[in-house]
């Protein structure tokens, strides 16, 4: 397979990327691809059956570490939990008072929004939010090592992103 890899090893190292929230979505790219052509399960057809397991092993790390780099909320979650911290969004309701008060807000303005516009005004208000917290995210993260306010800018936009999807 590959040589000096493990399959335990973490996403940005199985990919050869740095462990850091803002990395080069197209260099993700290249570098899956380039792991995919060397362990892809169909270069091994005329192999041991111990060797296609290994190549079907690789393949699911391989693909299971890029789709959570590739997208910016996963990779903000496996960033806290790489640096100790798992979410645990199920059981993690710690929030601020002010963000609380803007989850009622928002949702409020949800049930009495008549039209498409007013749905969309709504949507667009938090699509920048979510924004502000992806940056917020990525400070913390790459700039301050500061985990516990990545970890709560990671639990607000996750509560952001699951109310753009119901509009």
């Amino acid at each position: 397979m590959i040589k000096n890899m493990n399959l335990a090893s973490d996403d940005f190292t199985l990919l050869s990327l740095p462990q850091q929230y803002a990395i080069d979505l197209t260099v993700l790219h290249t570098q899956w691809k380039i792991i995919m052509a060397k362990t892809h399960p169909d270069r091994f057809i005329h192999s041991s059956a111990n060797e296609q397991r290994l190549a079907m092993q690789w393949s699911m790390r391989i693909n299971e570490a890029y789709q959570r780099l590739k997208n910016p909320l996963k990779r903000a979650e496996y960033l806290c939990h790489l640096r100790g911290i798992n979410i645990n969004t199920e059981n993690n309701t710690a929030m601020p008072a002010a963000f609380l008060m803007q989850q009622i807000e928002w949702r409020e303005a949800l049930e009495n929004a008549c039209n498409y516009t007013d749905k969309q005004r709504i949507k667009s208000e938090l699509l920048a939010q979510a924004d502000d917290y992806e940056n917020s995210i990525q400070a913390a993260l790459d700039v301050d090592n500061d985990t516990n306010t990545a970890v709560t800018s990671v639990l607000s936009w996750l509560f952001i992103d699951k109310l753009i999807k119901q509009i």
